[in-house]
């Protein structure tokens, strides 16, 4: 009884170890395209503008001006809603593109194995 209890602890305990990886080892040199005073002097700059690109807090879009008003916008995304919905959709958008396929061919559809320059 004893030895059951003591190989089942003994198996519990193997079966939960962890074991972690070796860390990575780059082993090609860094080769920098920039030299040291350039890498200043871009600091330098971000800190006189009292902007830091690599903060946690960095906010990229804080001076952008969009060129489209609201309604445009919105307009762009209605006209793009139905046309998202059937590519996303469960066939991969097959049939979307197929019948906007056969409305812009003047012959109708084209059929896997007919040439498309056939008269």
């Amino acid at each position: 009884m004893k030895f059951k209890i003591a190989s089942a602890l003994l198996v519990a305990a193997v079966a939960g170890t962890a074991f972690a990886e070796t860390p990575t080892v780059v082993k090609e040199p860094f080769v920098s395209t920039k030299s040291r005073a350039e890498v200043q002097a871009e600091l330098f700059a971000y800190k006189q503008a009292g902007v830091n690109p690599w903060s946690t807090s960095y906010n990229q879009l804080a001076g952008f001006k969009s060129t489209a008003s609201r309604q445009q916008v919105v307009a762009e995304y209605l006209g793009a809603r139905n046309e998202v919905a059937a590519i996303n959709g469960e066939d991969s958008g097959s049939a979307y593109l197929a019948q906007a396929s056969a409305q812009r061919t003047r012959s109708g559809p084209i059929l896997a194995g007919h040439p498309v320059n056939a008269q």
